[in-house]
């Protein structure tokens, strides 16, 4: 993972923060004109390692061809991967934000990203893709104008349903409730991770369908403890993950920062916004997500003028889009070689030096 270090960022919020870290990986090449890049945008809980959790999409001849395309992960601001958050130490003070981390946007973290970008020499991105909160940013990167050349939000809606939002407040009431949490201002070694885990425990029975629940666990016992359902023993298991490798300050700050999606918050009439957007664009549902469910993406695919609606059949859920691999890679590959067969890129080399003074 690299990291480069922004002087200044300003938050929509009006917050200025100061040496601000912002993670990064990369794969492939940028070729001399700048022109070749595909970002891909993380979910909640993800990361910048793709080629951990999406593994299926990226390499030569695959959708994220890194033969053909520079490929970029970005981490998002209040995640624990590198980028600013609440575990990151506050230049002024020298200790952990904590509590005190600014409240951040969807917009702040692409405008970190956009950044990101400037610094790496990209002078054009040829794809956006991502899903679920990655789909959030998708959507925002869309509106910097002709920047970008594609998208591709999976699984996401133009903005955050209030059933979305819902979730998210139960989330962190369970994170609050914990004795632990103490606004926030809690020790290392001390961190409320009984709050942390139940809130893991909801959000994965909302990231999967009945039916699945239903087919692997039944009323079935769990076989090491009978005094346990087998499906409350999975969901502990998953709530003790998240806890060993995440802060509860930045899950409560994560999802606040979904909550703030909408395209069209002080910009106008949300169908027009969308109706803006003029990047060809491959909107993918998942027919059995009950988080956001498919008529979301109906509705995108409805009033984004250049919009191809692929629906993924899958009774994953929600987290069919990190699950159902081979069949995401063929949707977006195929439509992506669509796109492109008539604008081929260029291949060479990257020659910074050629854009030293700006892109042209």
């Amino acid at each position: 993972m690299n990291t480069i270090l922004l002087n200044t960022l300003k938050l929509e919020s009006g917050v200025a923060l100061r040496q601000v870290p912002v993670a990064y990986r990369t794969w492939g090449s940028l070729n001399s004109r700048g022109d070749n890049a595909i970002v891909v945008c993380h979910a909640l809980t993800g990361n910048t390692d793709i080629d951990e959790w999406w593994g299926g999409l990226l390499g030569p001849g695959k959708a994220l061809d890194t033969d053909l395309f520079y490929v970029i992960a970005a981490n998002v601001l209040g995640s624990p991967y590198g980028s600013v958050s609440p575990i990151t130490l506050n230049p002024d003070s020298g200790e952990p934000y904590g509590a005190s981390f600014p409240e951040i946007t969807i917009r702040d973290t692409v405008n970190a990203h956009r950044l990101l970008l400037d610094h790496l020499g990209v002078c054009s991105v040829e794809l956006v893709v991502g899903g679920s909160m990655g789909g959030m940013q998708v959507l925002e990167w869309a509106l910097l104008g002709d920047f970008v050349k594609h998208i591709a939000p999976i699984a996401v809606g133009g903005r955050h349903s209030a059933w979305c939002i819902a979730w998210s407040e139960a989330q962190r009431q369970a994170i609050f409730a914990d004795p632990n949490w103490k606004g926030g201002h809690y020790a290392e070694g001390s961190e409320p991770v009984a709050g942390l885990s139940a809130a893991r425990m909801m959000a994965m029975v909302s990231y999967r369908s009945m039916a699945i629940y239903d087919n692997r666990f039944g009323r079935t016992r769990q076989e090491d403890d009978d005094s346990l359902w087998a499906v409350e023993g999975y969901l502990r298991y998953q709530g003790q993950k998240l806890v060993d490798r995440f802060d509860a300050n930045c899950y409560v700050k994560l999802t606040r920062q979904m909550d703030t999606h909408d395209v069209s918050r002080g910009r106008g009439e949300y169908r027009e916004i969308l109706q803006g957007i003029q990047q060809p664009a491959l909107v993918i549902g998942i027919d059995s997500d009950i988080l956001y469910p498919l008529r979301e993406q109906e509705e995108l695919a409805e009033h984004l003028p250049n919009s191809t609606l692929r629906v993924l059949v899958s009774p994953q859920g929600h987290d069919a889009f990190l699950i159902e691999i081979d069949t995401l890679n063929e949707l977006i590959g195929e439509w992506l070689k669509e796109q492109m067969a008539s604008v081929p890129i260029s291949t060479s080399p990257s020659s910074f030096q050629l854009r030293k003074n700006g892109c042209t």
